[in-house]
């Protein structure tokens, strides 16, 4: 099971270049799509969607060429859109009877079935009789994972799923899609990082339309080890900080700014040694992008 992303390329009428020449290749798995916003992830997940056509290169699943058959790529995808809308004025378990009818589930018995089963996965069967505007921002976007899955998609797509969630419905959504990468490619699009580190085996930084960097997690951060530091500073003296070192970024920490620099040695001063994480890597990328 294999998503392959060769040479893709896309300008707007605007003259944005919102994919620039972008391939990868993803396997079965959770695979994290790490970003700013407008650094071109969610024309790359409407295009790997079939929603719109790239000015050139290719996608390729299974054996599926995605850009020439995409309604044979639609009977395996599983999307949930970074704006994902719904009817308001029905119930859960409605709108999902409609979309599993509209996927191909016509059979009574087995929509039910279908349909349960999903309320059950994503915790919402006490509350399939609700009407889908009473429902709190991580219930709607449990279920917009429920309707993703309909039909048991070989390559799920979720842009920005976490934006917007309290920390509590975060965990709720990690445990969800955790489960779904053992039997499917999974595409994790996001601009924050924690999605990323604690969810996915595989990664790419993508900005300007352009992939920076591919890799582990894990490998991604091993590969600052030892070339961090980090010390707290008066805010007002960032500026003369930034001139004199590398500073990849800064934050405050107890009432004080607390900035951290990349450096092959041990800057003099009262700086103390910093252990990597994915944050740091991805504050280096922008730094240098």
């Amino acid at each position: 099971m294999q998503l392959e992303i060769k040479n893709l390329s896309k300008k707007y009428s605007n003259g944005v270049q919102a994919l620039d020449n972008v391939s990868l290749t993803i396997e079965r798995g959770m695979f994290g799509l790490l970003g700013q916003n407008g650094a071109g992830k969610s024309t790359l997940m409407r295009t790997i969607a079939t929603l719109q056509d790239p000015d050139s290169g290719s996608v390729h699943f299974n054996g599926i060429d995605v850009l020439k058959q995409p309604e044979v790529l639609r009977k395996t995808l599983g999307y949930l859109p970074q704006e994902f809308g719904v009817y308001p004025n029905v119930t859960a378990e409605e709108l999902l009877f409609h979309i599993a009818d509209m996927k191909g589930i016509v059979q009574k018995g087995e929509r039910k079935d279908t349909v349960e089963a999903l309320l059950q996965k994503v915790n919402l069967y006490e509350v399939r009789n609700k009407r889908l505007d009473g429902y709190s921002g991580g219930m709607k976007q449990r279920f917009g994972i429920a309707q993703a899955l309909i039909g048991s998609p070989e390559l799920i797509i979720v842009d920005e799923p976490t934006a917007g969630l309290d920390p509590m419905e975060r965990n709720r959504f990690y445990n969800l899609l955790s489960e779904l990468g053992e039997n499917a490619v999974v595409i994790l699009s996001t601009h924050i990082v924690e999605d990323v580190s604690t969810l996915c085996t595989d990664m790419a930084i993508i900005g300007k339309g352009k992939v920076v960097l591919t890799g582990k997690p894990s490998e991604i951060e091993e590969a600052l080890r030892g070339k961090l530091y980090e010390v707290p500073i008066d805010k007002k003296m960032l500026a003369e900080y930034q001139e004199k070192y590398k500073v990849i970024s800064h934050r405050f920490f107890a009432g004080r700014m607390m900035i951290t620099v990349l450096a092959d040695d041990a800057p003099a001063g009262e700086f103390d040694a910093k252990a990597p994480s994915l944050e740091d890597a991805y504050f280096k990328i922008l730094s240098e992008n």
